[in-house]
């Protein structure tokens, strides 16, 4: 009797997790964006909550296998309500030996790392000053390491192709992709769609890519080395349909939505630029509803072409980066004296100059408040997270047609390509934006001639009137030069220039009276200290404080919208606690700017690293803060009680 040998199935547990933090990294050339992409994709479609962080090199194509050529992208995802990308991932899938070294000082003791040994070449090892291989020493040992030759493996599941051994090693990253979203139990529908569709005109690279992927999958169900897989539940989240969303195509999405709401065509004209080229390839895609598209030979041509536009009844946009500001400067401050609606999409970086273009920064509030020549006030309005690009770019627009005013949007690189799951609203929630031309003349002169003048006011908005080219009887004149009040003549008469600067400045502080009343969580209704942000810095205000509440400590939270005007309630509020702490990407914009018109010692909690806050450094920021009221009250009586003596 013959005996065969039988193998028993490798039993897997599944643990259930309430949240978890990857971060896939290798060079530039390796594709980790798309992987993070499409594990992001699964991940929404399964329905967890999430966020983002990417994070790329400005080359195209950085030196391979060096420090400075590492791409990551981090997600953090979790059956609950989150807000930030996470601070420190709990696996981290790395390329090579650079992306090892440039990623392990963020790692906790304890994490999961999945490493491709195939590329821990001495070579690539003396690139970044390793002595040893450190998959082989004791040096990862606090760290749960999984060593794979991913490389070998992937070109041997994609061999069938006929790929040179160069072209099947490029889908490793898919291996890598199919490894880990069996680890946490992803759907995989959404990737095969994807591949199928992105590689349609090339069979063997879309079929070997779809193999490398399942092969991925195979594997993490049958090696031994995965002995537990893990499942986070679907986020509870309020009723409504879904989707993954970054932030510039919430903000392209936002100013289609706004346009449409105030039943205008929106004119984009803008020049590439790093972070805010995605909105000008996003609106090119939008000709069915009324959008124009002008890829412009350089910032002022964009921003000079928006204008003409809104001169002919558009709402004209120009989207753009902090070098860009800089030379948009003299046209801003040209729309600001035409009085015309524009939406300026300022997606900040780090600088000055050229700075790090692919890292985020929150260093322009100070130009957009005040970089221009004279007298020109700009209403500032700044999102918190990507989905909520969609909802401020509204806001931008109905305030820029509403008071026919140049209106700057503060994004950041963080917001624009870092995304999270949005709730696609009804048309019917969407606030109305009301229109109106001017059709026919608006003065009676004292013959009794009716006659239009383009600087007569609106009582209520102090918006001059918009007409438009071509509408008969209303021929006017509109340019930089100061214009008389009223009939808008040419004038150099000092009282009427103070008038039309102090008028100007009024029509910008009107915008208050429609900006809701700040919104303070403070659940104790107890807390001593505010911590107050403006853009992205509010999904890590937020982590942090309810860590800080989480520890017994009340704290309460605030957040602005408006930077310009800022909330009528803003100084009772900030009055109403004894410290408030405002945490900025910059050397403290803000906090000078609350200092100067509210006379509030704030507290600055400053880093310009062009990377976003974690949440564990406001923690500790927050709990100093309040220790050292505490400290300050234990003080107290005995100082009281010497002066006595």
């Amino acid at each position: 009797m013959r005996r065969e040998e039988v193998v028993a199935p490798v039993t897997k547990q599944v643990l259930q997790v309430d949240r978890v933090i990857i971060r896939f990294a290798g060079d530039s050339g390796d594709g980790m964006q798309l992987t993070g992409d499409r594990f992001t994709q699964e991940t929404a479609a399964f329905g967890n909550d999430l966020s983002t962080l990417p994070n790329f090199p400005a080359e195209i194509r950085a030196p391979a296998g060096t420090l400075p050529g590492v791409s990551s992208f981090q997600i953090h995802f979790a059956d609950h309500d989150i807000l930030t990308p996470g601070d420190a991932p709990d696996v981290l899938v790395v390329m090579n030996p650079a992306a090892l070294k440039a990623n392990l000082p963020d790692l906790p003791r304890g994490a999961t790392i999945i490493a491709d040994s195939d590329e821990f070449t001495k070579r690539n090892l003396t690139k970044v000053g390793y002595d040893a291989n450190p998959l082989e020493d004791d040096s990862l040992a606090a760290y749960q390491l999984h060593s794979f030759a991913l490389t070998s493996m992937t070109t041997e599941a994609v061999k069938e192709f006929g790929l040179s051994r160069k072209d099947a090693s490029r889908a490793k990253n898919m291996y890598a992709l199919g490894i880990v979203s069996w680890l946490y139990n992803r759907p995989t529908d959404s990737t095969l769609s994807f591949l199928t569709s992105k590689f349609a005109k090339v069979p063997a690279i879309r079929d070997a890519n779809i193999a490398a992927f399942r092969a991925g999958w195979n594997f993490g169900e049958t090696a031994e080395a995965f002995a537990v897989s893990y499942q986070v539940k679907p986020a509870e989240m309020k009723a409504g349909t879904y989707r993954n969303i970054s932030g510039n195509l919430a903000l392209a999405y936002g100013l289609i939505a706004g346009t449409q709401r105030a039943g205008l065509p929106l004119f984009l004209g803008s020049y590439p630029i790093t972070p805010a080229s995605d909105v000008l390839h996003e609106l090119s895609r939008h000709k069915s509803f009324g959008v124009t598209t002008f890829q412009a030979e350089d910032e002022i041509a964009g921003i000079t072409a928006a204008i003409g536009a809104a001169f002919g009844g558009a709402v004209g946009v120009t989207s753009t980066s902090g070098p860009g500001m800089a030379l948009k400067a003299e046209s801003i401050g040209l729309a600001v004296s035409l009085e015309l609606p524009l939406v300026i999409a300022d997606i900040q970086r780090a600088g000055p100059s050229t700075g790090m273009p692919t890292k985020t920064e929150q260093a322009d509030l100070l130009m957009a408040m005040y970089g221009r020549n004279g007298e020109a006030p700009v209403p500032i309005v700044a999102p918190q997270s990507p989905a909520d690009c969609f909802d401020a770019a509204i806001e931008a627009v109905r305030i820029a047609v509403t008071y026919r005013t140049p209106v700057i949007m503060l994004s950041d690189g963080y917001l624009a390509n870092g995304s999270e799951p949005w709730r696609i609203p009804k048309v019917a929630e969407l606030p109305e934006i009301k229109v109106e031309f001017a059709t026919e003349p608006n003065h009676e002169t004292e013959t009794g001639e009716r006659v239009f003048w383009p600087y007569k006011r609106d009582p209520e908005t102090l918006a001059r009137p918009w007409a438009v080219p071509g509408t008969a009887g209303l021929e006017h004149r509109i340019g930089g030069i100061e214009k008389a009040d009223g009939h808008g003549n040419i004038s150099y008469d000092p009282d009427n220039h103070d008038l039309m600067i102090r008028t100007r400045q009024a029509k910008i502080d009107a915008i208050a009276r429609t900006i809701p009343p700040l919104e303070v969580d403070d659940p104790t209704s107890d807390a001593r200290v505010l911590v107050l942000g403006w853009g992205s810095t509010y999904g890590p205000i937020g982590a942090a404080c309810r860590a800080v509440r989480e520890l017994g400590t009340p704290v309460a939270q605030a957040h602005l919208r408006h930077l310009n005007p800022l909330p009528p309630d803003l100084g009772e509020v900030l009055k109403a606690y004894d410290r408030v702490l405002v945490p900025e990407m910059n050397l403290g914009q803000l906090s000078m700017l609350l200092r100067g018109r509210f006379l509030v010692d704030v507290v600055s909690y400053n880093r310009v690293r062009g990377m976003p806050f974690t949440s564990t450094e406001l923690t500790a920021a927050i709990t100093d803060l309040v220790g050292s009221l505490e400290d300050a009250d234990e003080s107290a009586p005995a100082e009281q009680e010497m002066r006595v003596r």
